[in-house]
């Protein structure tokens, strides 16, 4: 096929199953069809159909849009795909009505195309793919782990290379700076099918690396933390700050309602933290169409400042 074409190996075989290959005027139908050297198989790729999934006006922070791709910066609360417990409300139904006919088809239908996707109430950013040409060239992208994925998160404690427990941790190491690595494999959990959980056999592999950038109180009660990752599952990087015993704030998954130590307004702003503390604050990929690198940052929504400067008054001691 004609790398320009963009069409998958399941669309393919749905043109194939519909009629639209011919070989010498005939139809081929059949996908396990020899083809002889000289064969000249001509393709009609039919005008992509109207999405199932209804358009809404739903407000949306665009970061950049043009005609492959469009970067938002998703708020809390606002599920990225449709789902049956989810049917509407979405970013995608959202988008729909954004984009309208600019969306030139993805998959055969006026959709915008979900390459990657970040929790319901994580904020941040997100490339959405407009075309065919779009959504293969990120997905590619994402599955070669080349994008830049960097958040902030506010977490319990303050990880360091210096703690004998963390050391002794199978799957954490630290590399220069401080940072701190996580290698695990994820799986879904056996008794919760809503959780993911470390492995270390089976599952699918999965890095985070992550650094304090600022200490809340000495001893650190809570920190903010920067982390980056080098894969990209489900809950990846809430299941291993948990893991390393630094779970987010307000997590109500993976953190337990955890309540910070010692009281005061500092331990009322955290009990009553409403999600997860984490933010997808930079995004950055190389554009599929021109091949530009493009790079974003979204600043930190209200309420992640808002506790962090809670945090940040509740003791005088910030340094790192």
């Amino acid at each position: 096929m004609p790398e320009d074409a963009s069409l998958s190996r399941s669309q393919l075989v749905r043109l194939i199953a519909g009629g639209a290959v011919t070989l010498a005027g005939a139809p081929v139908t059949d996908v396990k069809a020899k083809v002889a050297a000289g064969d000249v198989l001509e393709i009609t790729v039919p005008p992509a159909t109207e999405s199932h999934m209804a358009p809404e006006a739903i407000p949306l922070s665009v970061v950049h849009e043009d005609d492959d791709l469009i970067v938002i910066d998703k708020p809390a609360g606002m599920v990225v795909h449709p789902t049956p417990g989810t049917p509407s409300g979405t970013l995608v139904n959202a988008l729909l009505a954004h984009c309208g006919d600019s969306l030139s088809g993805v998959g055969g239908e006026k959709r915008p195309g979900i390459v990657h996707r970040i929790d319901k109430d994580t904020t941040g950013l997100l490339v959405v793919a407009k075309t065919d040409r779009a959504h293969h060239g990120l997905s590619e992208q994402f599955a070669k782990h080349t994008v830049e994925r960097v958040y902030a998160a506010l977490v319990h404690g303050a990880p360091d290379a210096a703690d004998p427990r963390l050391r002794g941790l199978r799957g954490v190491g630290f590399e220069p700076g401080n940072v701190m690595r996580i290698t695990t494999q994820l799986a879904r959990h056996k008794t919760d099918r809503q959780k993911q959980a470390v492995l270390f056999e089976g599952g699918r592999h999965a890095v985070t690396r992550a650094r304090v950038v600022e200490r809340f109180g000495t001893p650190a009660k809570a920190a903010l933390m920067e982390c980056w990752l080098e894969t990209g599952r489900t809950h990846q990087i809430r299941v291993h700050m948990a893991y390393a015993g630094h779970g987010l704030i307000g997590d109500p998954v993976y953190g337990g309602r955890r309540k910070l130590a010692g009281g005061g307004s500092a331990a009322e702003a955290v009990a009553g933290f409403a999600r997860q503390a984490l933010h997808a604050k930079i995004l950055g990929f190389v554009h599929p169409g021109t091949g530009e690198t493009l790079r974003f940052q979204a600043e930190l929504p209200a309420d992640f400042r808002d506790l962090a400067e809670i945090l940040r008054r509740s003791d005088t001691d910030t340094s790192v």
